[in-house]
Order: structure tokens, then sequence, then C-alpha cells
């Protein structure tokens, strides 16, 4: 039997967080956004939460429900007018009001059942046995919405996986001192030749100016960097992970670049290797004029 009473005794609206007059679709949308943060697989460690989902899910039932609901918003109006009602009365009345309603709902004043008739049912009984009603027939509209939170659930759970944090997947670059100042890496050379695979979070150059730490937004940037780049091939840089490299997300193919992808990207490092001939050939030019 359903306790009546934790309902008759709550504003189902308010806990749901949407006004009296609230359409369907409006409670069904403050019902997913309310289930789907206390969704017991989102939190396992809280016996509340699983309680409260089983909760927001028969608020759900009730309030969309035509029988179910008009026997609710009975009940809530008559509390309503009753409170207003009270409101005017002094204490001493109130308490002789509560007195008079005790004696009524004994069993022995009540004239229907003292005579041997059926009595009325109240209110509360009508919501119960449309509640009732609910739990066995099952609500079509309840299966529908808790579908479509356990896909969205699992959506959350597949992004969450294959999150990419930077900041756990930095990439170290090494290279060799060179006398000439020209084969050397500077934090901007360095900007210039990683840019082209995607936004760059952080560049760190050490000290010893012969190592670099760097950060990118993205798994896929990191992932062509540490494969492609090389630098300038008089002085060739060396990439790889600092720990393990970031895992592949399911959503990738088996290969994190495609056809397309990398035949662009050798055209452009064959563009990139012609202009740095280019410059180095001027370059020796110059230094010989001078």
């Amino acid at each position: 039997m359903v306790d009546i009473k934790k309902y008759c005794e709550k504003d189902l609206y308010e806990l749901l967080g949407v006004q009296h007059d609230a359409t369907e679709s409006e409670i069904r949308k403050a019902y997913r956004k309310k289930a789907l943060d206390c969704h017991p697989d989102k939190n396992p460690d809280n016996p509340k939460a699983a309680e409260l989902f089983q909760e927001l899910s028969k608020i759900l039932e009730i309030l969309t429900d035509k029988s179910a609901k008009s026997a609710y918003d009975k009940i809530l109006n008559a509390k309503k007018a009753a409170k207003i009602r009270n409101q005017k009365l002094d204490s001493k009345r109130q308490k002789l009001k509560a007195d008079l309603e005790e004696r009524e709902r004994n069993c022995s004043l009540n004239p229907y059942k003292a005579h041997g008739y059926s009595t009325p049912k109240t209110d509360e009984e009508i919501l119960q046995a449309e509640i009732e009603r609910l739990r066995k027939e099952g609500s079509l509209l309840l299966q529908e919405e808790q579908e479509l939170m356990k896909k969205q659930l699992s959506a959350e759970k597949i992004k969450l996986e294959n999150q990419y944090n930077s900041s756990q997947h930095k990439i170290k670059i090494k290279w060799k001192v060179n006398a000439d100042p020209k084969l050397n890496y500077t934090e901007e050379v360095l900007k210039n030749y990683f840019k082209k695979y995607g936004d760059i979070v952080a560049i760190v150059v050490s000290s010893k100016n012969s190592s670099a730490l760097i950060e990118f937004k993205t798994q896929d940037a990191g992932e062509m960097a540490v494969a492609y780049e090389k630098g300038n091939l008089l002085n060739p840089l060396h990439l790889e992970w600092i720990g393990e490299p970031p895992k592949k997300n399911r959503a990738q193919a088996s290969s994190t670049i495609s056809d397309l992808d990398f035949e662009s990207l050798v055209l452009r490092q064959m563009r990139q290797a012609e202009e740095r001939k280019r410059l180095i050939d001027q370059m020796m030019k110059e230094d010989t004029k001078n």
C-alpha cells in the first residue's frame, strides 16, 4: 500500500521546481534535469540519491497522468484554501476546528458508517487509488523518460572516458645545443613549428635551451606532432610523450590521422622544408659577402 501522506503533505510541483500551471513538457524537462543529477549510477555511494530518484519518478507519474494529477491538484488546492482560512482564525478557534475535524474522522461519529452505508471516498483515498493504478499499469511516459536518461548517461560516461586533459599529457621536445644560434630553438621558433597541428596551451623551454615541454589543446594535435614534426633538419627535434600516451578515443578510427590529413601535412612540411632551405641558402650567401 502506498503511503499517501508523503504525497499529500508535499508540494510536488515545488519539488520539481515548476509552477503549478506547468505544461507536461515543462514537467518532463524539470524531471529529467533533477533525475539525472541524483541518478543512482552517478551517485553510487549516496543511498539518499536512489531514494530521491524513485520519489521524482513517482512525482512524474502523478503529474503527467490526467486523473492522478486532477486528484492531487484537488488536495493541493484544498490545503491552500484551508491555510488561508486558518490564517484568519485566532489560535483558540484553530484548536476547536482541529478537534472538530478529528471527531469527524472518528468512525463512531461518522453518520454513513453509523447507519451501515459506505462512506464516500475522501480526496486522499481517491489519490491513493490513482497511484495504485499507476503502479499496476506502469507509466509509459516514465519508461520513455528513463530510457532517454539511460542513453544520456551512457553518452556522458563515454564522453568522460574520452576526455583529453592536456595537463596530464605533456610532450617533451629535445634537440642538440648548436654553436650556430640560428639552429637552436626558442619558444617563438617552436610555436611556429607546432601551431600548424592545432591550438597550443603552453610551451616551456628549459634553461639549458636543449629541451622543452609542450601541451596541445586536443589529443589529435599532440599525436600528429609526435608522429611527424622533426623541426629544422639541420638540428632535428625528438618528441615523446611524458608518461603514458593518451588512449585512443572510441569515436576515433584505427588511425588518428586520415589519409587526407596526412597528405595535407606532408605537403605543408615539403613547402616548409623548401622555405627553410631557401632561407639557409640566402643566409650563407650573405655570410659569404660579409
